[in-house]
C-alpha cells in the first residue's frame, strides 16, 4: 500500500482535531543560514510555519514538520517528521535554539529530551478560536526575538478579523446547515463539536447540524438524512481521494441531502480551512461568501 503524501497526512491530522495568513514573501533557500545573532527555529505545525514567513523570519527557519506546506518555500525546508511522531535525534541534528509547536506535538518524552538538551520549546494550546492565532503569533515572536514585528502583524490580523466577523454578523439571511466531510480514506467521516471544522462553520455563519457528539464519526445514510445539510464543506484532498467531484456526488449517502439536489459543496485547501493560522480571516471570508452567494 503506498504511503500517504505529506498533504494527506496533514489534512487527516487537522480534521481529527489538530490545529490546518498573510501572503508570505518569497523565501530564500531553505538551507540559508540563520543570522548569527538570532535564534535558529524549528516549527512543528503548518500554521506556525506560516507565521514565521509572515514575520519575515524565514532565514531563521532551519527545519519544519511534514504539515508545513504553505508557502511553497516551506516544502523545501529540512523535515523532522510528522508532528506526533518526532524524534529527538532528528530535531537536534539541525541544532535549533527553539522549537515552536502546539500541544498536539509529541511524543512528550521527545519534548522533554529537547528541553534537557537546552532547546527552548514553545507550545501553543489549540482551542479553534481567534486566540489560537494570537498565541501562535506571540509564540513565534518570542522565540524568534521579533516581538515588535509580531505585535505589528497581530494588529494587522486583528483588523482583518474584525472586518470579516462584522461582515458575517451583518448577514440577515437564514443560516444554512453545513456539514463537514473528511474523506481522505476509504471510510468518510463527519465532524461534530470541538473540531476545527465545526468552529470554521460557525465562524463563517453556518450551522453544524451534527452537534450531538464531539469529534468525528463515520458518515452513514442515517446521519446524512438526519442532518439534512444545505451545503457540504470538505477539502480539496478529500475530493481528490474520492476521484474528483463527480465521484464525490456518487456517494449514495449524499443523495439523501438537500445539498445533493443543488450540488452545493464548498471545497478549500485543507491547511487554509482547518489550521487556524494567520490566514484564518481569509478562510472565513471564502467559506462565508460561498455559503451566501
Amino acid at each position: 500500500m503506498p504511503h500517504p503524501s505529506r498533504r494527506q497526512v496533514l489534512a487527516t491530522a487537522l480534521a481529527a482535531g489538530l490545529p490546518l495568513g498573510l501572503h508570505a514573501q518569497p523565501a530564500p533557500s531553505p538551507l540559508s543560514k540563520s543570522p548569527s545573532h538570532l535564534p535558529r527555529l524549528i516549527t512543528i505545525d503548518g500554521s506556525i510555519t506560516e507565521v514565521v514567513y509572515a514575520l519575515g523570519a524565514e532565514a531563521q527557519l532551519v527545519g519544519t514538520d511534514t504539515t508545513s506546506l504553505y508557502p511553497k518555500a516551506a516544502q523545501k525546508t529540512p523535515k523532522v517528521g510528522y508532528m506526533r511522531q518526532l524524534s529527538a535525534e532528528g530535531v537536534l541534528s539541525l541544532k535549533p535554539d527553539a522549537v515552536i509547536s502546539t500541544t498536539e506535538a509529541g511524543p512528550p518524552v521527545v519534548l522533554d529530551q529537547l528541553r534537557s538538551a537546552g532547546v527552548k520549546v514553545e507550545l501553543v494550546k489549540t482551542e479553534h478560536t481567534w486566540n489560537d492565532v494570537k498565541a501562535k503569533v506571540s509564540a513565534v515572536g518570542r522565540a524568534a526575538q521579533r516581538e515588535e514585528a509580531a505585535r505589528e502583524l497581530q494588529t494587522r490580523l486583528d483588523a482583518e478579523w474584525e472586518q470579516v466577523t462584522r461582515q458575517v454578523a451583518a448577514q440577515s439571511k437564514p443560516k444554512p446547515r453545513v456539514l463537514f466531510i473528511l474523506s481522505h480514506g476509504p471510510s468518510p467521516q463527519v465532524a461534530g463539536l470541538e473540531t476545527a471544522a465545526d468552529a470554521m462553520i460557525r465562524y463563517a455563519g453556518g450551522l453544524n447540524p451534527l452537534s450531538g457528539f464531539k469529534g468525528y464519526r463515520p458518515m452513514t445514510a442515517e446521519a446524512m438524512a438526519g442532518a439534512a445539510p444545505d451545503f457540504i464543506l470538505t477539502t480539496d484532498l478529500g475530493i481528490q481521494a474520492l476521484g474528483g467531484i463527480d465521484k464525490f456526488w456518487q456517494r449514495p449517502e449524499l443523495a439523501l441531502t438537500p445539498a445533493y439536489r443543488k450540488r452545493a459543496v464548498v471545497v478549500l485547501d485543507a491547511l487554509l480551512l482547518l489550521s487556524f493560522g494567520p490566514r484564518l480571516p481569509q478562510a472565513v471570508q471564502e467559506v462565508h461568501s460561498r455559503l451566501y452567494t
